[in-house]
């Protein structure tokens, strides 16, 4: 009955401010607030669905995730103050109190309850769901104690907790209207053009240093930089290409923050094709690939070349793994050595044959072109193809590309390692798109996934990430360098490796 009480209480007070909470139409031009550029629209404000980044980035500002990633990317504390671990198979949750939804009503451990539970619902459709399939349940043990209970053990179990918490039984309602207890309330969402945010003065961890944030929609780069120059728009993050942010830069009219990231560009080689089941095939493309080149001519130095898929900010990084500097004549020498000899000398013939799929982005249909080079001096023929998005990944998840280009985003904890290369882990069930098997490495990530503590962990992952390092079912590429522009009277960004959002909380606005 509580449940269902709150569920209406929530549904009536969204269609209240859907009326009379909007404060007008202000916020859209009121100069005390925020306007910051994004590309696209939002997809789904309730965080329990809602994937895309730029739903997560409104996520990010209007709820409160129960723990939190560190500058280290290790779990911190949210609305949680502390997490315990008395066993192996038990966390237990001890929620701050006095913590409030922009409803007025305290969240509680029925609330982290609720939220969870619904990814134990067998009706309920989350691309989520997968995270949690190692939690047997979640129970309150009072108002404020939540207990996590799981079916085997599970090191990494602490990341899924990194999780914004929804009222308890606000069911579809958070979908169009999100009521979280994050630094801003929502206000309105006017379709393809702007999502408008007031600061929350019942905010748990004080009040924001404006009035509010509008996220404005512009999906064209060029009008994104017109919007920044004319002052109509205060800040953007990540929303700008190297080459348009170099000449923002240069003009000298804008300022421009930098901070390590941790997405993360490489090339995957399906393993089961015959040519690149052969490890030298490929180590001599990751020998042929020029790093250095695409980092700084293509990224304009906004990357870092790249080692593997944890950047050297995440806790468990390994920096001492195989790499493969750019050497051409190692390069031919591998192929060599797995029957692929220069058939014509220095003359046309290839010494074999490849394609390289990739999305029609300009950037990534630039880089591809770039690599078709980089190859074609080691002697491989590279055919690259580019298709709508849609159509890329598709192939991508079903197997039907030899190598292909992608990015992964907000890699945190190194159990990616065991989603993306473990043998069981291929699709549809997980990350393995490339088809790769290693014994050593399966057996090594089971060993960290029932570890209990990340000491332990982290023996096992280093090695792990030695072993991948050296067999090469991705070529590393760079790590993406953040990248905020913003006029001269904002004040008071910190870029995090994520990019989250929640830190524009800490940003004045001032006075042109």
């Amino acid at each position: 009955m509580r449940r269902a009480g709150r569920a209406l209480g929530v549904a009536l007070w969204a269609l209240t401010c859907a009326a009379g909470c909007t404060r007008s139409r202000a916020t859209a031009t009121d100069p005390s607030y925020l306007s910051v550029i994004v590309r696209q629209s939002p997809l789904n404000f309730d965080p329990r669905v809602g994937t895309d980044e730029i739903s997560q980035r409104v996520h990010e500002l209007v709820y409160s995730r129960l723990m939190v990633n560190d500058e280290h990317l290790r779990v911190a504390p949210g609305v949680a103050a502390r997490l315990d671990n008395p066993d192996p198979l038990t966390y237990v949750a001890h929620l701050r109190h006095g913590v409030r939804f922009h409803d007025g009503h305290e969240l509680t451990a029925s609330d982290v309850v609720y939220t969870f539970e619904s990814f134990l619902d067998p009706d309920f459709v989350s691309p989520r769901k997968g995270a949690y399939r190692m939690l047997a349940s979640v129970t309150a043990l009072d108002d404020y104690t939540v207990r996590f209970t799981l079916k085997e053990p599970f090191g990494s179990f602490p990341i899924q907790l990194v999780m914004p918490i929804v009222p308890a039984g606000a069911g579809d309602s958070l979908r169009a209207f999100p009521i979280g207890t994050g630094p801003y309330r929502f206000v309105r969402y006017l379709p393809d053009e702007q999502v408008e945010l007031s600061a929350y003065e019942g905010y748990w961890d004080g009040l924001p240093l404006n009035a509010g944030v509008v996220l404005k929609i512009v999906p064209d780069e060029t009008m994104r930089a017109l919007e920044l120059r004319k002052g109509t728009a205060d800040l953007t993050v990540n929303d700008v290409s190297p080459d348009i942010a170099y000449e923002l830069q240069r003009r000298g009219e804008l300022h421009i923050t930098e901070a390590r990231g941790v997405d993360y560009t490489y090339i995957g080689l399906n393993l089961r094709d015959p040519v690149l089941a052969d490890r030298r095939v490929r180590q001599a493309i990751a020998h042929a690939v020029d790093r250095d080149a695409i980092v700084k001519y293509l990224r304009r130095g906004l990357a870092t070349p790249a080692v593997g898929i944890l950047s050297p900010v995440a806790w468990a990084f390994e920096p001492s793994v195989p790499q493969f500097a750019h050497d051409v004549a190692r390069a031919k020498a591998l192929l060599d050595e797995a029957g692929y000899p220069d058939p014509d000398g220095d003359g046309p013939r290839p010494r074999l044959r490849l394609s390289l799929k990739t999305s029609t982005d300009e950037f990534y249909r630039l880089q591809a072109t770039v690599l078709q080079q980089n190859l074609r001096q080691a002697g491989i023929d590279v055919d690259v193809r580019s298709y709508e998005f849609a159509t890329f990944y598709a192939d991508v998840l079903s197997g039907n590309a030899q190598m292909y280009t992608l990015q992964w985003v907000g890699v945190t904890d190194p159990d990616m390692l065991r989603r993306v290369f473990h043998s069981e882990q291929v699709p549809p069930v997980g990350f393995n798109r490339t088809y790769y098997r290693n014994p050593d490495v399966d057996r090594l990530i089971d060993l960290a996934t029932r570890a209990t503590t990340d000491e332990e962990r982290l023996t096992y992952y280093r090695r792990v990430q030695a072993i991948v390092a050296e067999d090469v079912p991705y070529v590393s590429l760079w790590y993406k360098t953040n990248i905020a522009v913003m006029r001269p009277n904002v004040s008071g960004l910190r870029l995090t490796a994520q990019a989250d959002f929640l830190g524009l909380k800490d940003v004045r606005k001032g006075t042109d």
